[in-house]
């Protein structure tokens, strides 16, 4: 404790390199100017959907000009020329975090934002930032996503090519890393998650309603069953599911996973997709739907527009149920303190750990070799 009292008490220009760490907190983002979407799509197409989907990869470019027709379509012509608001929602969540961690750590800890698809904060522009601020600590923190292995695995392929393209002299700048890949089991998350489901029924169905007669579909992040050996991220968000369902389902029985899936041809998604959920419950009883987004941490085009066309095909079908659809936590303060608790064990132990110098040129290949 005296050590980190000490640290504390230096000003920032007494403060070494070594004591220093940046906290990379990672999301999609999302085009603010429509004229972005083909390269948007572009990059996704690259990441993402090239690691399940059978496509050859010089249909990318004109299928993400394609697809950014459609997209122009869908949030200009349908949507009153929306914009997504998860990019300033995530600066929210960086700000927040930053603001909880340095309050204990003090200024040597800092946290950037990258996005995997937006400039200008892609991974490889943040790392130079980062690079030329004098730090050579590194926390990788994913965050919009819970499921741990995919979508969080593209995090570090980007991190990893910009390290790689950054790397210079016999010594790697980088002297120590950590990564946090997932909070799909954090029991102060699970907790948080029931607890909205179950303030949102008692303002507004409580009254109206039996227990037994209010819906509640869990909404994961889609997850493709094959994705050319990948893990895709099921076992995780299927594991969330479970854990948020058993903190509801002796008070409100009518509860299923609503997976928000991409309609891409010849893959076979995770089900029952959101709206065959919602379908289910209805057929059961269910006279009110509440759909709770838990496997997305911050706000976008998915569970905001999607989740939209959803509840109103729901409604021409059945026009007697009451839907209701929630946010995700966003920078509710809970979710907030316990993002920054989840980084203060990786920080403590970055910081009392010696610097490691890495020289990639003393790589060398070995060969396994079988001798008879």
């Amino acid at each position: 404790m005296v050590a980190i009292s000490d640290t504390l008490n230096k000003s920032p220009e007494h403060i070494s390199n070594q004591e220093r760490i940046a906290v990379l907190l990672m999301g999609y983002g999302e085009v603010e100017s429509y004229e972005d979407f083909a390269n948007y799509n572009e990059q996704a197409l690259n990441l993402l959907t090239a690691k399940f989907a059978p496509v050859p990869t010089w249909v990318y470019p004109p299928l993400a000009k394609l697809l950014a027709l459609f997209d122009r379509h869908e949030w200009g012509h349908r949507h009153d020329d929306f914009i997504s608001p998860h990019n300033s929602i995530f600066e929210k969540q960086r700000a927040g975090i930053e603001k909880n961690l340095q309050a204990k750590w003090g200024e040597r800890i800092q946290v950037f934002k990258a996005f995997n698809f937006c400039a200008p904060f892609l991974p490889y522009q943040v790392l130079e930032q980062i690079k030329a601020e004098g730090f050579e600590k590194l926390l990788i923190y994913p965050l919009l996503v819970v499921d741990s292995i995919f979508t969080s695995g593209i995090a570090i392929e980007q991190v990893n090519k910009a390290l790689d393209n950054m790397a210079d002299g016999e010594g790697h700048w980088v002297k120590g890393l950590r990564y946090i890949p997932s909070f799909f089991n954090e029991p102060a998350y699970i907790n948080l998650m029931a607890h909205l489901v179950e303030e949102k029924i008692n303002s507004s169905l409580a009254s109206t309603y039996l227990p037994s007669e209010i819906g509640i579909v869990l909404m994961n992040h889609g997850c493709p069953h094959k994705a050319k050996g990948f893990t895709s991220g099921i076992t995780e968000s299927q594991a969330l599911y479970d854990l948020v369902r058993d903190k509801l389902i002796n008070r409100y029985p009518l509860i299923s996973v609503g997976w928000l899936n991409h309609d891409t041809p010849l893959i076979e998604w995770t089900q029952p997709n959101a709206t065959q959920a919602a379908k289910n419950l209805i057929q059961l009883g269910a006279k009110a739907i509440i759909f709770m987004p838990i496997g997305f941490a911050t706000e976008n085009h998915e569970t905001l527009l999607d989740v939209h066309h959803i509840i109103h095909s729901l409604e021409k079908q059945y026009a007697d149920v009451n839907y209701i659809q929630m946010a995700c936590v966003n920078d509710h303060p809970e979710f907030l303190a316990m993002a920054t608790q989840w980084a203060d064990t990786h920080i403590a132990q970055l910081l009392s750990a010696e610097g490691v110098t890495v020289n990639p040129h003393l790589a060398t290949n070995h060969h396994h070799h079988h001798h008879h």
